[in-house]
């Protein structure tokens, strides 16, 4: 088997969507017009995607209020520090910034909605 998504229902995937394809440099695979506004995005890779939805049958989670422990997405960078001040000043908000005894840094951010966000520089990359 293969990861092929990971799913998040929020408030307002339409936004969420715009703001990590212009900010993250993700890229729309597909795109629904009509609720749910689903919308899957991807990486370069294209080998993973977040769906990102709307669906009212479902409480959609107070994200601000949970641990960034419980649920984060995930973005290697090389460049940690400019890319915290862009993501900054797009409306992410700062967290945590954890070294780890190997050399790897992690920074936790929020996105504007208060999902966790964390960018990662691993000594040795996964991939």
């Amino acid at each position: 088997m293969n990861l092929e998504h990971v799913a998040i229902n929020v408030p307002d995937p339409v936004a969420m969507s715009d703001w990590y394809v212009e900010h993250c440099g993700l890229q729309e695979v597909i795109r629904l017009e009509e609720p749910p506004f689903t919308r899957f995005l991807s990486d370069n890779q294209r080998k993973t995607a977040i769906e990102i939805y709307y669906n009212p049958d479902a409480p959609v989670p107070d994200y601000h209020s949970q641990s960034h422990l419980v649920y984060h997405n995930a973005f290697s960078t090389d460049d940690l520090d400019a890319t915290k001040t862009r993501l900054l000043e797009a409306g992410a908000s700062f967290v945590e910034d954890i070294n780890l005894p190997n050399g790897t840094r992690l920074l936790m951010l929020r996105d504007p909605w208060g999902v966790p966000l964390q960018l990662v520089k691993r000594v040795d990359p996964w991939y």
